[in-house]
């Protein structure tokens, strides 16, 4: 433990010596308020709560996490620091969970700050803050997911343009794979339980359920599954470039 928090707090530091950490805090601050009070007429909707806040948060995902998630190893790679860091008295798990949980907590730090979002519900009504409370942990599960495909991807290149790309690429199909269209698309020529098996991937299949205060057990299981999924592949992908 102690190296991966030595990994971690390395990582998590560099993110705020650059402008890279108030760019991005701004930029998901100006989108959460402009898509909530803006784009989702929350004054005109008469309800205090964060529904339309959340909805959005997978599309503001789509952008902004895998363009912290494109430096993970792209960065490294292409700069050569891989090789200086894979001669530490560090293993790739810990250099991988190293800085996979710092950009995890500097995003969770993002959400963090739109705080002010969730007293001002509470300040205009009566908000069901057991059922926020439950969405901001969805949303950082969500988060995750993200992170854990893009650390993956960026392991595979050294260009941080194709990793963000492809990244986005694959999250937009998580997104997208619970859509009445895609499903639709499916059932015409594959069998029942190959649709239930491309609905129950969905990103917002899942988070939906958490907005609606209901933590699941298989909700939990497909998010902590497929962050560990794509952390090992990124582990096979490191020990691979390592051996080379």
């Amino acid at each position: 433990m102690r190296k991966i928090q030595i990994i971690f707090w390395r990582e998590f530091s560099a993110y705020f010596e650059t402008t890279l950490a108030y760019t991005f805090v701004a930029i998901f601050a100006a989108l959460t308020n402009a898509f909530t009070f803006y784009v989702g007429n929350f004054f005109t909707r008469g309800q205090a709560d964060l529904q339309v806040f959340f909805q959005y948060h997978p599309w503001i995902y789509l952008i902004l996490v895998p363009a912290i998630a494109m430096r993970l190893w792209a960065e490294e790679r292409k700069s050569g620091s891989i090789e200086m860091l894979m001669t530490l008295p560090i293993t790739s798990s810990h250099a991988i969970l190293g800085k996979f949980l710092a950009a995890w907590a500097f995003i969770t730090v993002a959400l963090t700050i739109t705080f002010p979002i969730w007293l001002t519900v509470n300040y205009l009504g009566d908000p069901d803050n057991g059922v926020i409370l439950a969405s901001y942990f969805g949303s950082v599960l969500m988060a995750g997911a993200f992170l854990a495909i893009g650390s993956f991807v960026s392991a595979l290149t050294k260009n941080q343009v194709i990793a963000f790309i492809t990244t986005s690429g694959i999250c937009f199909l998580f997104i997208m794979s619970s859509h009445p269209l895609v499903l639709e698309f499916v059932r015409v020529w594959a069998p029942d339980f190959i649709v239930s098996s491309i609905e129950s991937v969905s990103f917002l299949r899942h988070f939906r359920q958490i907005t609606q205060g209901l933590i699941t057990l298989p909700t939990l299981i497909f998010y902590v599954s497929l962050i560990t999924f794509f952390l090992f592949a990124n582990k096979l992908v490191i020990d691979q470039k390592k051996a080379e």
